[in-house]
């Protein structure tokens, strides 16, 4: 079993990530900024802004996990230098405090270093990101590959459904990505409520989603392998946001007749341009991985059976 350091263990995809490495037997421990008793895993303070105090909160680490991420994308815009600092200087500290440590430094990066003009893009694509957040991700994967050549595992993630395992809500119930949205639809139609699906403009329009804690299931994976390069951690199914939504009301049973597509809030609109089409292909991903099938439906369905029983549900299951 390994020792896992995980960034972003308060957040949706990092306390995923932490439920699914525990839960499969690991030791893990999140990098936070200020004391969390409220966390349902053992966590150490570090000042992020310091390589030397990261490298000792990694010390005996055998992977580090970098989930953490700036969530203020009016703030990205806004103030480049905490953008930059956030993302690309971050991503830095952490990889020379793995490097410092001869731990596998694990990126969870994004479909959206991608411009949206390519259908299941390959695992060898560089990205050519269309906004600030799409190049602050694509900015922190160069900084993986220069800074841990031989140890380094860059995780892009689209789409992802799931739940929060470190507060009671997901950040947000929609936005103009595929993220979040499912969870809200569900709640939203079990009460008998109309839901809007934003579109057809100012959204990304088709992705390969998945389910958060397969990803961490598939991460768990990326660690006991010790695998180095791209990898794409996403379903194998590219949708529309529409198809995404119709989808979850046949897995889950629900009234699809409730849905209807909506332009997005001005007050919801991306500063800049967002990838139409940012699916991912993980064929290589797969065969590098040893993984099986993960269909939409499949993932759904995992989704609903983590929804009524509280516990973590993987398709993936452990193999260290």
């Amino acid at each position: 079993m390994a020792k896992v350091a995980i960034t972003g263990i308060s957040g949706f995809v990092g306390s995923n990530v932490a439920a699914v490495l525990s839960g499969f037997g690991h030791e893990v421990v999140g990098l936070v900024r200020t004391n969390r008793s409220d966390l349902p895993w053992p966590s150490r303070v570090v000042d992020f802004d310091l390589v030397e105090s990261l490298t000792e909160a990694t010390r005996n680490c055998d992977a580090v996990v970098h989930c953490a991420i700036a969530n203020d994308f009016n703030r990205l815009t806004q103030d480049r230098e905490y953008a930059y600092d956030s993302y690309v200087g971050m991503t830095s500290r952490v990889a020379k405090a793995s490097v410092a440590n001869g731990a596998h430094l694990v990126y969870v990066s994004t479909d959206w270093i991608m411009d949206g003009t390519q259908h299941m893009s390959l695992e060898s694509n560089a990205g050519n990101p269309l906004n600030l957040y799409g190049f602050l991700k694509a900015m922190s994967e160069q900084v993986c590959r220069d800074l841990a050549e031989d140890s380094h595992a860059i995780c892009r993630i689209a789409g992802v459904m799931g739940r929060h395992h470190a507060a009671e809500n997901n950040p947000r119930s929609q936005d103009v990505g595929f993220g979040y949205f499912v969870d809200t639809l569900v709640r939203t139609l079990k009460e008998g409520k109309p839901f809007a699906v934003w579109g057809p403009d100012f959204v990304n329009k088709v992705t390969t989603p998945s389910l958060a804690t397969e990803i961490g299931a598939q991460i768990e994976r990326v660690i006991s392998r010790r695998a180095v390069g791209n990898f794409h951690l996403v379903g194998d199914d590219a949708v529309t946001r529409l198809e995404l939504a119709f989808a979850a009301c046949e897995v889950f049973e629900l009234d699809p007749n409730l849905i209807h597509e909506s332009p997005v809030p001005e007050s919801e609109k991306f500063a800049a341009p967002v990838p139409v089409d940012s699916s991912l292909s993980n064929l290589e991903t797969k065969s590098r991985l040893g993984l099986g099938p993960t269909s939409l439906v499949d993932l759904l369905r995992a989704f609903r059976r983590e929804i009524e029983t509280g516990e973590v549900q993987t398709i993936t299951k452990p193999e260290a």
